[in-house]
């Protein structure tokens, strides 16, 4: 199997160069930047905590470095990250990296088949670079509700890593974040707001909100908090607890008595499927 080249400081210092075309003053564009880095150390550590060889390290590294490429031109054409206001954020970086040939600036160095990758459509197979395979379902699927079906288990591997990664420092950015900027809500509703039932049996039945479910601003908070039940690697279960951003989120703010019960609920849910990853390493 032919290994692609992979120079993390070319890679950074082209990520750099790309970002700096935008407006780094805007808050959005500041986030991003920040939370790509952030993402790429938390692939690098969970693909070491699976004990994967250097080049896969590296490739899990890469992956979360390049996975938000369509972050920045999103907020440049449509002013928000919504992707269901806009466009979806996940496949629109594989149209920049793949179709816009974008992808030769961080990989083209020593690699003369990712030009040959691209023109052919993103079918390199005769060459033998599947790790060019690998970064483009791994960035398309980092944000799906749900990995497409039909990929190996080696493409699937990488995926995790990057959802898991993306997840994780979810938590921090929403920790970090008020509600009200991040939605364009009005912060007085926030403290009143419920948990929608559809929301709440998600969070029991302990998997992903939809998006289409999600209704109030407690909802939103609720939905940020069941990604926990996504994540798959017992490192990230040990991030999440090490960095606590995802139990202050859980001290959900609320004057709604019935929110209040909701919010003790979810805590123990959470709480109990967290240790069952954590004790069983």
């Amino acid at each position: 199997m032919d290994k692609l080249i992979i120079d993390r400081k070319k890679m950074a210092d082209v990520f750099a160069r790309y970002t700096s075309a935008y407006n780094i003053n805007d808050e959005k564009i500041s986030l991003k930047v920040k939370h790509t880095y952030r993402v790429a150390a938390l692939c690098d550590r969970i693909a070491r905590s699976l004990k994967l060889p250097d080049y896969d390290i590296d490739l899990a590294w890469a992956v979360g470095l390049l996975h938000d490429v369509g972050r920045f031109e999103q907020i440049r054409n449509f002013g928000t990250f919504s992707d269901a206001d806009s466009i979806d954020h996940a496949h629109y970086a594989v149209s920049i990296l793949f179709d816009e040939g974008k992808l030769e600036d961080y990989l083209g160095y020593g690699n003369p088949c990712v030009c040959q990758y691209i023109k052919d459509g993103g079918t390199g197979g005769k060459y033998g670079y599947e790790s060019l395979d690998i970064i483009k379902k791994a960035i398309w699927n980092h944000s799906a509700y749900k990995i497409e079906e039909g990929l190996d288990e080696r493409t699937v591997l990488f995926c995790n890593i990057i959802r898991d990664a993306d997840k994780l420092d979810i938590f921090k950015v929403v920790n970090d974040t008020p509600l009200e900027s991040m939605y364009n809500i009005d912060k007085n509703e926030i403290p009143y707001s419920e948990i929608s039932s559809e929301v709440m049996q998600a969070l029991r039945e302990k998997h992903a909100v939809l998006r289409s479910l999600k209704k109030t601003p407690a909802d939103y908070m609720a939905g940020y908090i069941a990604l926990v039940f996504e994540l798959v690697f017992p490192e990230s279960f040990c991030i999440a607890k090490e960095q606590g951003y995802l139990e202050n989120i859980m001290d959900f703010k609320t004057e709604n008595e019935k929110t209040k019960v909701q919010i003790k609920e979810i805590k123990e849910i959470v709480e109990n499927h967290m240790a069952l990853y954590i004790n069983g390493r």
